[in-house]
């Protein structure tokens, strides 16, 4: 290895990797703040002005786009037309590539990051680079993670190189690193097009009134009433950035390998932006469970406690402090709840954490916790505690779900209710559209078909996952523990029949909450005349599959 063209933005480490590559002969080449750098730590470093015999312009915008650093690194060492060419033009091999990006990432993510500056961080000539050196990484060796300079340098001090599997390793995650570097500047182009375009119009709107006049400089397109989605669209061509958090020791089962992963911009209110406080690693299961958890209580402004088994609500209650909203939530479902996930909207304080230690619980999950409840939660050194202070901020991204070959893409189910259209002969009580309006909420959480009842802010029987609504009834039901006298039902879809209905007369269930949208609703609605049953149409089904 003879030369190396370094040029870092992160230069963390740069300049140990650089005084191990010249202690064994590589001639540096460098750019900027980067040459600067090593040459204050006393090595010799060469402008790549001096190798292109051009100088860097357009405020550094230009400055290694040029055929003597991309064909120093592109050229086949072992093809002779190649080797002639190299000769006959007068270019030199570049045997290493040490880059790493403008902190695009960083940039996007500041509060009030306007185009110009997004723009400008926007890195050009080193995915460039990066790209030349990892399709020619028979010869080249390319470096873009700070992490590989060790590994490197003692290849190269061991043997004078590196090897081929070191190479090809290096150049996959070269090509993964532009690939997810593209994708950010994508997903934040499209997330903030009609913030973008606006500032455009307003930009290009104020020069002198005689380029406005000639349209000289100037877009005198009016996009500001332009509807253009703010968050989400479906592109031709879709990527996901993401970057890994952990990897997992398992994945839903022992024998599937899983590892975590989040969004490059930061998601308040989401599961990656928790902080653990205690307990052990977060398992495959403990993170999509928590999920669950998570996006139930999201639709509670109110302090409520939901508890989650496999993704399912198994008790959900609301009340006027989060203590009795967790003792409700508990004696809801005093089976179920064992070895589940608890999630609350306000903070724990000692007396609620010392209810949830008689419990074998997975996960507990809330804005914050006081000392009192943290150290109670010291007896159970294995259970996992996790703050997140904007627990109840929404993400208005997409869903994505897998199928083979493909993927599924839609927007998340923000929505509640269409419309509150009483249905029947009886109108629903105050207290009962309350408890409508609540059931109606767990049920859209609830795997389909689904079923839930509830009382005084609090379920009482769930009845989830069936393939016939009248089974998910029953079922709910049957595991209940409580009097339903006096409850209320919702369901996550219309009832096809009247069995539900006359299964909620046999119960005394006082108030039913549907989407509505059946041929047969007449049906149901006849049978709740019958049976003096309340019954609410909301025009908004809740599929969970």
């Amino acid at each position: 290895m003879k030369r190396a063209l370094i040029s870092v933005s992160n230069k963390d480490g740069i300049l140990e990797f650089a005084r191990g590559l010249s202690g064994e002969g590589v001639e540096i080449i460098s750019t900027g703040g980067t040459a600067k750098l090593l040459r204050e730590g006393g090595l010799s470093v060469k402008d790549v002005s001096e190798v292109t015999r051009f100088p860097e312009c357009l405020d550094g915008r230009v400055k290694t786009l040029h055929p003597k650093v991309h064909g120093g690194i592109l050229a086949k060492r072992g093809d002779e037309s190649h080797k002639k060419t190299l000769k006959d033009l007068d270019i030199e091999e570049i045997d290493l590539v040490v880059i790493n990006l403008y902190p695009f990432k960083e940039t996007i993510t500041k509060e009030d990051v306007d185009l110009e500056e997004a723009i400008e961080n926007i890195d050009i000539g080193g995915p460039t680079m990066l790209r030349s050196a990892a399709k020619n990484f028979e010869d080249v060796t390319v470096v873009t993670d700070r992490r590989d300079y060790d590994r490197v340098l003692e290849e190269i001090q061991k043997r004078g190189n590196t090897g081929i599997v070191t190479r090809y390793e290096l150049a996959l995650k070269v090509f993964e690193e532009t690939a997810y570097y593209d994708g950010l500047i994508a997903n934040h182009l499209r997330k903030n097009m009609k913030k973008h375009l606006i500032e455009l119009t307003e930009k290009n709107t104020t020069g002198s009134n005689e380029e406005i006049n000639n349209n000289e400089g100037t877009n005198n397109e009016d996009t500001t009433d332009i509807e253009y989605p703010l968050g989400l669209e479906f592109p031709e061509k879709l990527t996901f950035p993401y970057e890994k958090v952990m990897d997992l020791r398992y994945g839903e089962n022992p024998h599937q390998r899983a590892a975590f992963y989040r969004e490059a911009a930061n998601v308040p209110g989401s599961l990656v932006s928790a902080g653990q406080l205690q307990g052990k690693a977060l398992s495959f299961n403990n993170l999509n469970d928590t999920q669950g958890a998570l996006e139930l209580l999201k639709e509670f402004d109110r302090p409520t406690a939901v508890a989650v088994k496999h993704t399912n609500p198994c008790g959900v209650a609301s009340n006027e402090t989060i203590e009795k909203a967790f003792e409700k939530c508990y004696a809801a479902d005093r089976k179920s709840i064992f070895g589940g996930i608890v999630a609350l909207n306000r903070e724990v304080d000692g007396s609620t954490a010392e209810e949830m230690e008689e419990i074998f619980l997975e996960v507990v999950v809330a804005p914050g916790f006081t000392q009192e409840a943290l150290e109670v939660f010291k007896k159970k050194k294995n259970l996992r505690v996790l703050a997140l202070p904007d627990i109840l901020q929404k993400d208005p991204g997409m869903d994505i779900k897998k199928v083979s070959g493909g993927i599924l893409v839609q927007e998340r189910d923000c929505a509640l209710i269409l419309e509150n259209n009483v249905v029947t002969e009886k109108t629903p009580e105050e207290r009962e559209l309350e408890d409508l309006e609540f059931a109606y909420k767990v049920a859209k959480h609830v795997k389909s078909n689904g079923v839930v009842i509830a009382k005084d802010q609090q379920t009482l029987a769930i009845g989830p996952g069936q393939t016939s609504r009248i089974w998910a009834l029953d079922n709910g039901i049957r595991n209940s523990e409580h009097d339903l006298a006096g409850s209320v039902l919702a369901s996550d879809a219309f009832f096809p029949f009247e069995d539900c209905v006359m299964k909620a007369k046999e119960q005394g269930i006082s108030a039913i909450i549907q989407p509505g949208g059946s041929i047969k609703d007449e049906d149901s609605i006849q049978c709740c005349n019958r049976h003096d049953i309340s019954m609410v149409f909301t025009g908004m089904r809740h599929f969970k599959h």
